[in-house]
Parts: C-alpha cells; sequence; structure tokens
C-alpha cells in the first residue's frame, strides 16, 4: 500500500468532503481516505498495483477540487462621485431560483475594526487604561 497527501483548496466544507470520499472510494484500489475541509488536505491510502498517484490526481482535478479557489475582492465605491463621502461594498446577486435580485451593503466606519463590534468580545484595552464606564 502507498500513501500520498493533496492540497484540495476547493474543498471547504464537509458537504465537500462526502463527495470527495465518494469519488475517491468508488476508484478501485483506494483503500483508505481521510478528508479535512478544516485543513483542506486528502490523505489517500491506495494499491499502486491496480491504481497510479497520477490517476488519483487527475480525477480530483476533473471534479473541480485541486485548483485554487478565487475569491472576489471588496473594492470601496462612494455614495456619490464626490471622494469626500465614506466608502462603502456593496453586493448585488440575482437568483435564478426565486426570481429576484438581493443586495446588500456594508458600512465600515473604521478599516482597523471591520468586524468590530462582535458579540462576545469587548474593546481591547491598552496597558494602563481603565474603563469609564
Amino acid at each position: 500500500m502507498e500513501t500520498i497527501i493533496l492540497d484540495v483548496p476547493t474543498m471547504y466544507g464537509d458537504h465537500h468532503v462526502l463527495e470527495v470520499r465518494r469519488i475517491l472510494l468508488e476508484m478501485r484500489g483506494i483503500t483508505e481516505v481521510y478528508a479535512s475541509s478544516c485543513f483542506g488536505t486528502i490523505e489517500i491510502t491506495f494499491d499502486p498495483t491496480v491504481l497510479d498517484a497520477d490517476t488519483i490526481k487527475t480525477t480530483l482535478q476533473q471534479a473541480g477540487y485541486t485548483e485554487t479557489m478565487a475569491i472576489p475582492v471588496e473594492n470601496a465605491t462612494t455614495t456619490n462621485d464626490d471622494s469626500s463621502s465614506p466608502p462603502y461594498f456593496r453586493h448585488t446577486i440575482a437568483y435564478k431560483q426565486t426570481g429576484s435580485t438581493i443586495n446588500f451593503e456594508q458600512h465600515v466606519p473604521s478599516a482597523a475594526h471591520a468586524l468590530w463590534p462582535c458579540p462576545g468580545l469587548g474593546r481591547v484595552h491598552k496597558l494602563g487604561e481603565t474603563d469609564h464606564a
């Protein structure tokens, strides 16, 4: 038996783990598959007399799991053509299933704390600073 470890960046959720395991375990010669969506890796144990590593890699590539996942970049846009107004982020998408358009925008008051306040986390204090509430 031989074991290989492959990086699969587009296996980012448990539903992908199930599909990758199904695809690989249907291949003759593969005896064990450990897939982690957390780490984006697969450990595959197979019989090299029945199957080679290149065939496994090709199968995963054809399924779309070996490519680097494209992450859209958010570009800050001002509300008007006026550069003095604060930038905001806006996304719009149309869903074929619902037949409607959904959009949202995110106002970010400070680039240092884009997700602030975060529930359950208080403000980080500097040394010697006290909260005067």
